[in-house]
């Protein structure tokens, strides 16, 4: 009986552990032509300017099929306009809040996710060739599994209605997509070594029972 337990007790999390990867990896594959045409056709429908489409475009057709990271420098806006579901005297917090709604359960349903939020504690140290980047608040990463999660998310038309908050809440801010190369802020990887980790010291707790 001991022999069997011990398999379950590798068995079921590591089943559960293979499910979690199969919804985290992305498998669909880069992005089709014809996926590509309905995208920036919505975009041209919505008034996107052409450098805009051009932009979206090359990025969808470019697709790699992997997941990416969003780098995000943030600077909140001192005194936000007033918006309707915030109300009068709304925080840049508020406002950004009231988008991040939206976004967070968006974003976990499609296995991406925050990997890195902080403060700034000083003024830009090193600045070449931009202007107006000496002071940033904020820096994050985002991770989104794949270019394709990342238009469902943004073609959304509950998107639309809280991005305007989002402009609002910043007074300036620079997002752009990486590739990973070295990472090891996996969930995978993390998640597995924790759980292999766990899983040894159980069995080995057993078999010291036995």
């Amino acid at each position: 009986m001991m022999p069997s337990f011990r398999i379950w007790v590798w068995a079921i999390p590591l089943l559960l552990f293979g499910v979690f990867w199969l919804w985290y990896t992305p498998l669909s594959g880069p992005m089709k032509a014809d996926e590509i045409d309905e995208i920036v056709t919505a975009l041209e429908a919505r008034g996107a300017p052409p450098e805009t489409v051009d932009l979206f475009r090359t990025f969808f057709e470019e697709d790699d099929g992997k997941s990416f990271l969003m780098v995000n420098l943030i600077d909140m806006h001192d005194e936000p306009v007033e918006l309707p579901a915030t109300g009068p005297d709304a925080s840049s917090d508020a406002l950004l809040g009231h988008y991040m709604e939206y976004m967070y359960p968006a974003l976990f349903r499609r296995a991406s996710h925050p990997v890195f939020f902080g403060q700034a504690i000083n003024d830009t140290m090193d600045l070449v060739g931009i202007e107006g980047a000496e002071h940033w608040e904020r820096a994050a990463l985002m991770r989104y599994r794949s270019r394709r999660d990342l238009w469902e998310i943004s073609s959304h038309p509950s998107f639309d209605e809280r991005h305007d908050y989002k402009i609002a809440a910043l007074e300036k801010t620079i997002a752009f997509p990486v590739s990973p190369i070295i990472f090891f802020g996996d969930l995978r990887l993390i998640l597995f070594l924790t759980l292999i980790t766990a899983l040894s010291l159980l069995d080995n707790w057993v078999l010291r029972k036995r």
